[in-house]
């Protein structure tokens, strides 16, 4: 049997009722634009009734006669003012929209997605902060999650960004492992790739995590406001210090809380070591603590590496060396140990004359000794020592000396420092990516956050002797010559940089030097005479000495003797102490030792 159609009125009735629907929505949507300030206005009078009936309603009865003729009073000089009861009316519809404006929602508590969260994180923490002996357990399985959480905060997308926990006292807060293992779990449960801090309170058993914010980048190398004896190592958080530093930033002029380390003979953290991964900015931390001694020091170099990264330092006021090569860095820290000596015996005799210490001890010199590691393996196969054997000297009376020894290497070659490396840099830098346990092999202690995978160059941990251990970002100090650092950047080391120290040899002498002596005893041509001189004579130079021994002819004092050098005889005996090289710039402590060493191959 054939079905019949339906009714045109029943088949099309469906869609002109949800056109309807549509039509009357839009309409009623229309009404309510348009009538929003009388609806506001409404709303508004009807809070100030009922706060007027609340207001009636407290009022004493002994109370209300006198209340309502001060508000007859009031109405009756409002009608007789010119314009008053308009300018009531405006006012009371002013007052009338103002308390019937929509206000937002307050959110008092967490929603169904955030209380999930608390939940799960409440569910994994009962291992930890449970045994089956408490008959009250804080943590329990389906127990509630609110007594534990006592405060919390999530940000927009849901994760959490601060949770106050309380934890039961029988849990062993005083053990680094223990403590580890919650601070793990809580990590991976709010969400890994933010860096989190917690702060243990072993008093009150309460445990606070919060999310710390990035540390800003935009700060370049630039002149900080220090003292000499001060270096500024990089910035970290504003509650973690107490000094702040302006300085100029990407984003303007502002001050951030510096990690300033302090050198000199009243340190007690007088040298540094900075350990970090490829790549992960201990040269740039080298460069900026050049840039910082240059002002007040002399700065010696020795690269490891041997890629250059330090040739801006080559031939600069107050730069003795930069060494690449094995030869070139054996003499260098030969000196630098012979220099800490000279400066050790010279202040030593000056304080027992009683006098002040020379000039030339009491200006810093800093080493600066970048993967020590190449240059041992080198000397090993050449059977020369380990470079790291002169820092002996150095780093044991480098406090003493004004001398600050700066150590920089990898994680992978961190076994082949040398014990008193180890022993005397008790200020320790760890840069780049790492695990707690290798922050805490290098620092002497775990840090209270939570490192993430990827970080910027210069982003790290600091730790100045037995302090806390501190975030740390370097200053941004790249390479000025390189091809991949930013026009800011370059300019930016560039006018830290001092100018180059000019390298002139002295002209030869136009005519042989003659030397004219005063001798009260005659002497003879055939007599030979003995001079100490501290430098060979050339066979053509004619010198005239002192005569040591009685001639049958008489010379006045007047006359001067010419000798040829070729008789001239040098007497043995001890040679006097060398002086310095002369300097660029006079007085501004010990020469150069040698003229800097090419690279080896």
């Amino acid at each position: 049997m054939a079905r019949r159609p339906l009714p045109r009125i029943l088949s099309s009735g469906s869609a002109q009722i949800a056109r309807s629907r549509e039509i009357a929505r839009t309409a009623a949507d229309s009404a309510t634009d348009v009538l929003h300030p009388l609806i506001t206005v409404s709303r508004g009078l009807r809070k100030l009734a009922a706060t007027a009936r609340a207001k009636w309603a407290a009022t004493p009865k002994e109370r209300r006669g006198p209340t309502l003729l001060l508000v007859a009073a009031c109405v009756l000089v409002v009608a007789l003012m010119p314009y008053g009861p308009l300018l009531a009316l405006v006012l009371l519809m002013a007052v009338a929209a103002w308390l019937g404006r929509e206000r937002p929602v307050v959110k008092t508590g967490p929603d169904d997605a955030e209380i999930a969260r608390l939940k799960g994180l409440y569910e994994a923490l009962v291992p930890y902060f449970s045994v089956p002996e408490d008959p009250e357990p804080l943590f329990a399985h389906g127990g509630e999650w609110s007594g534990a959480f006592g405060e919390y905060a999530f940000d927009e997308d849901g994760r959490l960004t601060r949770l106050k926990i309380a934890y039961p006292p029988y849990f062993t807060d005083g053990e680094p492992a223990a403590r580890a293992r919650v601070e793990q779990l809580l990590h991976a449960k709010s969400g890994r790739g933010r860096e989190y801090r917690f702060d243990w309170d072993e008093e009150g058993n309460r445990l606070v995590m919060s999310v710390l914010p990035a540390l800003p980048t935009t700060i370049a190398a630039q002149r900080f406001v220090t003292v000499p004896g001060e270096t500024v190592l990089g910035f970290t958080d504003a509650d973690a210090v107490q000094r702040t530093v302006p300085v100029v930033s990407a984003d303007g002029t502002e001050d951030a809380p510096a990690v300033v380390w302090r050198t000199g003979p009243r340190s007690t953290e007088p040298h540094l070591l900075a350990v970090g991964q490829p790549g992960s900015g201990t040269t740039s931390l080298l460069r900026s603590i050049a840039l910082q001694a240059l002002p007040h020091g002399d700065v010696l170099v020795v690269e490891g590496g041997g890629t250059g990264e330090y040739a801006c330092l080559t031939g600069r006021a107050g730069v003795l060396a930069v060494e690449c090569g094995l030869s070139g860095a054996l003499a260098a820290l030969e000196w630098a140990a012979h220099e800490t000596e000279r400066r050790l015996i010279a202040a030593n005799r000056a304080r027992q004359a009683g006098q002040p210490a020379p000039e030339d001890t009491r200006r810093p010199l800093w080493i600066l000794l970048d993967r020590p590691s190449v240059l041992g393996h080198l000397a090993a196969a050449d059977g020369r020592p380990d470079p790291q054997e002169l820092l002996q000297v150095p780093l044991r009376h480098g406090r003493t000396a004004q001398v600050t020894v700066v150590v920089a290497e990898q994680f992978d070659s961190t076994e082949t420092l040398s014990e008193a490396v180890l022993a005397h840099t008790r200020a320790r830098i760890v840069l780049g990516p790492a695990a707690p346990e290798q922050i805490a092999a290098v620092l002497g202690a775990r840090p209270h956050t939570t490192p993430t995978p990827d970080v910027p160059a210069g982003r790290g941990y600091a730790r100045l002797g037995t302090g806390p251990v501190l975030r740390l970002q370097v200053p941004a100090t790249p390479d000025p010559y390189d091809d991949a650092t930013s026009e800011a950047h370059r300019q930016a080391v560039l006018d830290l940089l001092p100018e180059r120290s000019p390298v002139t040899a002295p002209p030869p002498p136009a005519n042989p030097p003659v030397i004219t002596v005063k001798s009260p005893a005659p002497v003879t041509t055939q007599d030979t005479v003995t001079v100490k001189t501290p430098a060979p004579v050339a066979a053509q130079d004619a010198v005239a000495v002192k005569a040591l021994a009685p001639a049958p002819a008489a010379v006045t004092s007047q006359d001067t003797v010419t000798i040829s050098a070729a008789v001239v005889e040098t007497a043995p005996g001890p040679a006097p102490e060398p002086a310095p090289a002369p300097r660029t710039e006079p007085g501004s402590g010990p020469a150069p030792f040698h003229a800097p060493v090419p690279a080896e191959g």
